[in-house]
């Protein structure tokens, strides 16, 4: 396996499983920067942030679980983009309104630009507004 698609495959996994900063943090380089033109996002602008944000996710949204559909490594311009679908129900308490017990199941998308051998930038790649009105939050 090359080290791009070890480095990024073993981020997406531990982002993916709710294991927060505290693990994703090998992965990345500590100024690791975020974007995603999503606005449940819009306040985020490092993978700190948004690793630990869907660290929280995983506390409130039961069942929450992904499918990984594509990864895909591009060695010239060193990065790798996935796409996946994301799965859960809110039934414990936060996020915006008290448990709404609906389903959520959206399609995403992430680009990892590889810098050194580390994760040096992230692009979310998510329409939330329908993840937000399955789970009755819109």
């Amino acid at each position: 396996m090359n080290a791009i698609r070890d480095t990024a495959e073993r981020f997406f996994l531990a982002c993916e499983d709710g294991k927060g900063w505290d693990v994703c943090q090998e992965f990345c380089h500590p100024d690791a920067t975020f974007s995603a033109q999503a606005p449940a996002l819009g306040e985020i602008t490092t993978v700190q942030g948004y690793t630990d944000w869907i660290k929280g996710l995983y506390t409130f949204v039961s069942g929450a679980r992904y499918d990984l559909k594509s990864f895909a490594v591009d060695e010239d311009r060193n990065n790798v983009t996935t796409f996946a679908v994301f799965h859960g129900t809110h039934t414990g308490e936060g996020g915006p309104l008290p448990p709404t017990g609906k389903s959520v199941s959206t399609d995403y998308c992430y680009c990892l630009q590889i810098e050194d051998g580390r994760i040096r930038h992230m692009t979310k790649i998510w329409n939330d507004g329908v993840a937000m009105a399955q789970l009755g939050w819109a």
